[in-house]
């Protein structure tokens, strides 16, 4: 079953659904989450993904932060970081109109019930619910009931926990699902991400799957295209050097571009399935393929034999599949060498 977000469905055969995933790049400041929008619609993604939430409802003071985070961000506590890195309602109230005007979609993973709140608020199209929060059961059911589209991120997470999460939002009211493979590391390493688990999962739960990307690079997310992913979700910055959790897993500006310009092109390469001559193609075939012709030159009323034909190009007479069916025939005509053999000109 497709999943609508606005007027885009996301599902097998529709247009990959691209999420420019900013997070908490802008390192809580509003004048770069801004920019962050205008970035994600030059480079032609469908949304742009923000991470909504207050520190003081998710981390405990004393919760340490991730090896990744520490790396990133060296020493402090998950509450210190992810503290500056909130943005306030007003703030976020401006982006979503910021969005709007720029006609690109506003999402936001939620990490508490007020925040889902909050952007049911808003209005925002659809849910996603981030990988770390699959078996926080409470705010599955919070976010179900308020019957919008749901990304549900896997991360982190078996087949049977995925099956209890959807378990949940569908017993609270969720109708629309898509799931995200995805494998919870900053970065990610291409020998882990097992892209071939997205046919696991579409199997298993017969719902629109599409990819949650941590890698480096964009060779994983075209990849991912090509596997038909439904959904396509990547982290990007401003500028990777800036101090914060995420940006060095992140593409840059000029990367997102690249990345959406050559998943759309292999949207296009993928074509229907169906085995079929292209127009540009029946010119080739024309000057490529070999037709039967004389070796030498044949008197009318001769019987031809093998020695007597050749078979080149172009391939506008007949097929050297038919050589079998001309030998043995009576020429009609003179027929000189390098000419065509037609059924017109033997008998």
């Amino acid at each position: 079953m497709d999943v609508k977000i606005a007027d885009r469905a996301i599902g097998e055969g529709k247009p990959c659904f691209i999420i420019a995933e900013a997070g908490v790049n802008h390192n809580g400041k509003f004048s770069l989450a801004k920019k962050m929008v205008d970035t994600a619609k030059k480079a032609g993604a469908d949304a742009i993904k923000f991470q909504i939430f207050s520190a003081e409802r998710v981390i405990t003071k004393i919760a340490q932060k991730a090896a990744y985070q520490r790396k990133a961000t060296g020493k402090g506590s998950q509450y210190e970081m992810l503290k500056k890195l909130e943005l306030n309602e007003d703030e976020f109230r401006k982006l979503a109109a910021h969005a709007r005007r720029k006609n690109i979609i506003f999402l936001a993973s939620a990490f508490d019930e007020g925040s889902v709140d909050f952007l049911d608020e808003l209005k925002v199209l659809a849910f996603k619910v981030p990988s770390g929060e699959i078996t926080n059961f409470p705010l599955l059911k919070h976010i179900a009931e308020k019957k919008k589209p749901i990304l549900l991120s896997t991360g982190m997470s078996t087949l049977k926990e995925v099956a209890g999460a959807l378990s949940v939002l569908k017993a609270g009211g969720a109708r629309e699902i898509a799931l995200l493979h995805c494998v919870s590391d900053y970065p990610a390493r291409a020998e882990d991400i097992n892209l071939r688990a997205m046919d696991t999962l579409k199997r298993k739960f017969r719902l629109p799957v599409g990819f949650s990307d941590h890698t480096l690079g964009i060779t994983v997310p075209i990849a991912a295209a090509a596997l038909r992913a439904t959904v396509i979700e990547k982290h990007f910055t401003l500028d990777r050097k800036l101090p914060g959790p995420d940006h060095k897993a992140s593409l840059e500006p000029h990367e997102l571009r690249e990345m959406v310009a050559h998943i759309r092109e292999v949207e296009k390469a993928l074509g229907d399935g169906i085995k079929r001559l292209t127009k540009s193609e029946e010119e080739v075939k024309k000057a490529t393929r070999r037709s039967i012709v004389a070796k030498t030159d044949i008197k009318m009323g001769t019987v031809i034999t093998p020695t007597m034909l050749t078979c080149k190009r172009p391939g506008d007479g007949l097929q050297p599949k038919f050589l079998g069916k001309v030998v043995g025939k009576v020429a009609r005509v003179d027929i000189k060498r390098d000419e065509k053999i037609t059924w017109k000109k033997i008998k």
